[in-house]
């Protein structure tokens, strides 16, 4: 529990992946190499027809970048890897046979709103409000803003991107279709999310593959695309203004 986790469990073709760590569902290496896997596993998994993607806890769905990782980067090399991890969420989610149903169920942050843009089908709380905040801390969303900008345009992503400072709320989030549904109750977020789970896992598999393929066309170059970003936050991850701006951060 204190280093976090990821688990997975399976139930009449309904694989949940649920993931958590206790400084807000941040996202350290492990983890994101964990839900790497646990997502490309349930896309080769027959017994699989729908991925439910959750986390732990109340407030926050995902608050990003583990900042302990961050400032402990040192070169090039390690700033590649931290970053690819993100980089390899996110195709895993987009090479996915099966859709993935995000439950949303509080803020996202950084690298958490690349995640929330990546499921097939958001379905958030009330007040699961958005910020990119990469600026602030002194790089920028290079590897989740492909995932994003598809999701919710330029424009808006440009706005998230650029005012890094400042939530959006679930409502500006589902006008701009990075929620599908927003609910008042938990209760009423979790049984949208099964009865949607349910109606999929009892959908034809063939067709909903084929949707998926479509859903994500033009996105083919990602693999080569992200990695690219990974290592421009890598590099910026090294400079004294960044190191400096996560410093007082993680002072707050």
């Amino acid at each position: 529990m204190e280093q976090g986790y990821v688990k997975s469990h399976i139930e009449h073709g309904i694989n949940t992946i649920e993931f958590f760590h206790p400084q807000s569902n941040s996202l350290p290496g492990k983890i994101l190499e964990d839900l790497a896997k646990e997502i490309h596993f349930a896309g080769t998994h027959d017994d699989t027809r729908v991925i439910i993607l959750k986390s732990a806890g109340e407030k926050t769905f995902c608050s990003g970048a583990s900042f302990d990782e961050l400032i402990a980067i040192n070169n090039d090399a390690e700033g590649l890897k931290f970053f690819s991890g993100f980089a390899h969420v996110i195709n895993a989610m987009r090479k996915c046979p099966k859709f993935i149903i995000g439950r949303i169920q509080g803020k996202c942050v950084g690298g958490g709103v690349g995640l929330a843009a990546s499921v097939d089908y958001a379905i958030a709380m009330n007040n699961a409000e958005v910020k990119l905040s990469e600026l602030a801390v002194g790089i920028g969303p290079f590897v989740v803003g492909p995932a994003v900008e598809r999701k919710i345009g330029t424009a808006a992503f440009s706005t998230l991107a650029i005012d890094a400072t400042t939530w959006r709320s679930t409502d500006w989030a589902k006008r701009k279709g990075l929620y599908s549904e927003i609910h008042e109750s938990s209760e009423n977020m979790d049984e949208a999310v099964y009865r949607l789970a349910n109606t999929l896992a009892h959908s034809n598999p063939a067709a909903m593959a084929e949707m998926k393929k479509i859903f994500w066309k033009g996105t083919e170059h990602w693999d080569e695309l992200l990695k690219e970003r990974a290592a421009i936050s890598g590099k910026l991850v090294l400079g004294e203004f960044t190191k400096n701006a996560i410093a007082k951060f993680k002072a707050k």
